[in-house]
């Protein structure tokens, strides 16, 4: 069986070969998330504790947490489940899928440090890889460093420089997200005065228009009221005659 042995602490990651059937035998009947001793897996692991984070068998089928089983089965899987990507809404598929037991026919068990023992693992506690990206937004950021929001984090993100195909170094960092800058505020500022304005210039518009309609219906009013009394006048100028 390999065991792909990460520590996150460094970012690193190694595979390691393990034929002997009784260094194994810890991790059989072991479920997902479960934690194993490193001490079981050999004496070059000896204070360490590992967490099992997954793994494949031989043919390729992962393991997905919350199978109770040690074999394959075929589940029908939705969008937002683990093992399962859709392509279009609302799609399901029955897939194949290992238990989240390990077993015999295991062939990737993956391996999370969660105690550091006495004596380092070459190329995984012994090296620092840098962290090529890293956090967009703001209070991210800020949580990363531990600054405050006095601070300008601007100054604290993490870029690479590269050179480009004409030869020249070019450095390139994320854009920051929900940063809140003088012109940010401005920005709001001039978006709430146009929404005060709008709404003031909507009620005048509306006053204007109510008493442009009163006036418009008391003028229909004196013209019905003065169209009566005229037909009214000629009824009594003909019934004398």
């Amino acid at each position: 069986m390999k065991l792909n042995i990460a520590y996150p602490a460094t970012g690193c990651q190694k595979f390691i070969e393990i034929d002997d059937e009784k260094r194994l035998r810890c991790l059989y009947d072991k479920r997902i998330s479960q934690e194993v001793s490193g001490e079981d897996l050999g004496e070059e692991f000896a204070g360490y504790v590992f967490r099992i984070t997954g793994g494949n068998d031989k043919q390729g089928f992962p393991m997905k947490q919350g199978v109770l089983c040690a074999t394959r089965v075929r589940l029908l899987l939705r969008d937002g489940l683990s093992c399962f990507r859709s392509r279009r809404d609302g799609m399901r598929k029955r897939k194949s899928v290992r238990g989240c037991i390990v077993a015999s026919d295991i062939a990737v068990c993956n391996l999370v440090i969660i105690k550091k023992g006495d004596v380092e693992i070459p190329d995984v506690t012994d090296v620092s890889t840098p962290r090529r990206l890293g956090p967009k937004r703001a209070s991210k950021i800020r949580a990363l460093f531990n600054l405050d929001k006095s601070a300008d984090i601007r100054k604290y993100m993490i870029a690479r420089t590269f050179k480009n195909k004409a030869g020249k170094d070019v450095t390139k960092r994320a854009k920051i997200q929900r940063l809140v800058t003088p012109v940010t505020l401005a920005r709001k500022r001039a978006r709430a005065a146009s929404a005060k304005k709008a709404l003031e210039q909507s009620k005048a518009d509306a006053a204007a228009y109510t008493t442009l309609l009163h006036q418009r219906l008391s003028e229909q009013k004196e013209a019905r009221r003065s169209e009566i009394s005229k037909r009214r006048s000629s009824r009594k100028a003909s019934k004398k005659e």
